[in-house]
């Protein structure tokens, strides 16, 4: 499983504006390098081609954004994810059922 807090930073993206931009002919000459690049940084980068554009992220990334969007997708579930961020962890408790 990947932590969600992790995917709230992911999905809160402002805007894919702020992404390195190549172009298809660049990102194929350096297709190793942006590999690399998106999993040490977890940034996005937008390819650039004639036909449409792709983003090329991290494998890391793509399962915590999918799990989220699973979360998300269950009513009720994201706002109890989301009350639960903001207790305190002095008040969670230690003993669990399971």
């Amino acid at each position: 499983m990947y932590e969600i807090p992790y995917a709230f930073k992911v999905l809160k993206k402002a805007s894919m504006s702020d992404s390195p931009i190549v172009s298809i002919t660049e990102a194929r000459q350096t297709l190793f390098g942006l590999v690399d690049q998106v999993n040490e940084s977890h940034e996005p980068i937008t390819i650039t081609g004639k036909r449409g554009n792709a983003i090329l992220v991290s494998e890391e990334d793509w399962r915590a954004l999918q799990e989220t969007l699973y979360l998300k997708s269950i009513p009720g579930v994201w706002d109890s994810i989301e009350a639960g961020l903001q207790e305190p962890v002095e008040e969670c408790s230690d003993d669990l059922p399971w």
